[in-house]
């Protein structure tokens, strides 16, 4: 069996007691380089706000684990194979990875890793991201990617292989090292145990995240605990007289999160735009309310808010979204359909064919391949939502006529990474045309650069463009007047929001009939384009709030300021 020390030297010479002084202070560097390199890679936290890492001085558990791990192995085998040292630089390989993704989700993201969606959504994003570049980045991204595991892999290899040889056969003869070894070990446990004491000494462990990921994905494939997994659904039985058979338009924008209001820098940017969205809300002889509600989801997973909305059920918790979607529960769309509206489902992000729209039942559903874009590709998505918009419009004519409808738009040009802000086109006839943007506003689309480090100003300047293009909306004239519900989906990443920011996201309510709002009201929302808090509940709360104002015989008073 090949041993990872091929000198003839026995076993007893290694060490750091073999050789002349020289070389063995060079094994002592060599050991003691290969334990702090083998912590660090297990201690590494994030670089806030990128994806990158820095060092941390505590003590990691699990390097504590694989030392106590090697210390055992010498003793028993005094020299360890080179397959034997393979596998523990693997199973070591998958904690640094799992370390990383802990760290760097909550930082990114505000939430943590979820294998369930996100190993769904991570591959989505980044092909959606990738082919909007040449073919030589989409290819040289995955082979930089590969080579990097590759490296770590080197080098998590080498440093077990220097602290099998070195370190390990010198501590189980030291009693100094075996002393501090079980501190170390002691230190560890007690962290373990939740020691608050001992959270400044060592880092927080990985392995509890793997077997929390084990138990969710346990649970999410067993679909036998379907109904005690989903609770009940609310009772849709709103008869929507209250709407008297106006349109309905709910339109999710895309990270639109409390952060536009209660973050100064971007309040004050954001001002304008939005007094000049709520001044043509009143030219048009509507009036707005506003609230705030806590979405279910935070940075990414745009579907867990439009599914709980539509249902009223809280799925913060991924595991319930996906098996709801097996399912036949009733949905705000089932509802408006039953009471004869025509429901339209319209998602310009979508290029690809999306199987799970069959759960939500749309009478109409459109995606981007619907619309014929013929203008400039702007973001990672492609298609402006101005656009978006307007070529829907053109595509479903609406007369005093129609069918009385309910439309559930999707917008996305202002997801992350919020670049490149597109330029508002005032001429919406000119915005169908090929050319839908003058040389100078292609211009300054150009001199736009995306900042992977600092997407604050590229998120400020997407949520003035939707304020831009609601308000030049609101502006068309119209067959029959509707009701519009704008609401944001979720609360941009934490490196626009700062950590442990808040999930509320804004909503207004847009109408021409004051009675109507006022019964919103009544349920806490606040007159003017700006909301308060404290909101009045979950996504899955407004859900019931919705209905309960569309019903003709009731709009109950909230029950309480805070949900």
């Amino acid at each position: 069996m090949r041993r990872i020390d091929d000198s003839t030297a026995p076993a007893e010479q290694s060490g750091m007691n073999a050789g002349t002084p020289r070389s063995t202070r060079a094994r002592v560097v060599q050991a003691v380089a290969a334990l702090l390199v083998l912590n660090a890679f297990l201690s590494m936290t994030n670089w806030w706000p990128t994806p990158f890492v820095e060092l941390d001085r505590r003590l990691a558990p699990e390097f504590v684990l694989l030392w106590g791990v090697l210390l055992l192995l010498v003793w028993r085998l005094k020299t360890l194979s080179r397959p034997l040292i393979a596998w523990l630089t693997c199973a070591y390989m998958l904690l640094v990875v799992g370390r990383y993704f802990d760290t760097t989700a909550p930082a990114l993201f505000g939430r943590s890793i979820n294998l369930y969606w996100d190993a769904l959504q991570i591959p989505r994003v980044l092909w959606v991201t990738l082919k909007s570049y040449p073919l030589w980045i989409a290819l040289l991204v995955p082979a930089a990617l590969i080579a990097l595991l590759w490296l770590v892999y080197r080098v998590l290899r080498a440093s077990i292989m220097v602290a099998a040889r070195d370190a390990a056969p010198y501590a189980l003869r030291s009693r100094w090292a075996l002393t501090a070894s079980t501190a170390a070990a002691v230190l560890v446990t007690a962290n373990y145990l939740g020691v608050k004491a001992t959270w400044p000494l060592v880092s927080r462990p990985v392995l509890p995240t793997y077997f929390g990921q084990a138990k969710l994905l346990a649970g999410a494939w067993n679909t036998r605990n379907l109904e005690r997994v989903l609770p009940p659904s609310p009772a849709f039985v709103s008869d929507l007289g209250a709407l008297a058979g106006m349109d309905v338009n709910l339109f999710f924008i895309e990270s639109y999160g409390i952060v536009a209001f209660n973050n100064p820098k971007a309040y004050a940017q954001l001002k304008p735009a939005r007094e000049a969205l709520a001044a043509q809300i009143a030219a048009s002889g509507r009036q707005v309310v506003s609230a705030y509600v806590r979405s279910t989801t935070f940075a990414g997973g745009s579907e867990l808010a439009h599914v709980s909305l539509l249902t009223g059920i809280d799925t913060s918790d991924p595991r319930r979204h996906d098996l709801l979607l097996t399912t036949r529960r009733p949905t705000l769309v089932s509802l408006f359909r039953q009471r004869g509206y025509e429901t339209h489902g319209f998602y310009p992000a979508l290029t690809w064919d999306w199987p799970e729209k069959v759960f939500y039942g749309f009478d109409k559903f459109t995606d981007a391949r619907d619309l014929g874009y013929q203008g400039p590709k702007l973001g990672y998505w492609s298609v402006p939502d101005q656009f978006a918009l307007a070529r829907y419009d053109q595509l479903n004519p609406l007369t005093p006529e129609s069918r009385k409808r309910f439309t559930f738009f999707n917008s996305i040009t202002s997801h992350m990474p919020f670049h490149p802000v597109p330029p508002y086109q005032p001429d919406w006839r000119k915005v169908l045309s090929a050319t839908p943007f003058d040389e100078a506003q292609m211009a300054w689309v150009a001199a736009q650069k995306v900042d992977w480090l600092n997407m604050f100003p590229g998120y400020v300047g997407m949520i003035d463009y939707n304020y831009r293009w609601l308000a030049g909306y609101l502006a068309q004239p119209r067959a029959r007047e509707a009701i519009f519900i704008l609401l944001g989906d979720h609360q941009p990443a934490a490196n626009v929001t700062g950590e442990g920011a808040s999930w509320d996201v804004p909503v207004h309510i847009v109408s021409a009939r004051p009675e109507l709002l006022q019964r919103f009201v009544a349920q806490g929302f606040k007159p003017g384009i700006e909301p308060a808090l404290p909101r009045i509940g979950a996504m899955f709360d407004l859900t019931r709030i919705l209905m309960d104002v569309f019903d003709s015989a009731s709009s109950k008073p909230k029950a309480a300021a805070e949900r």
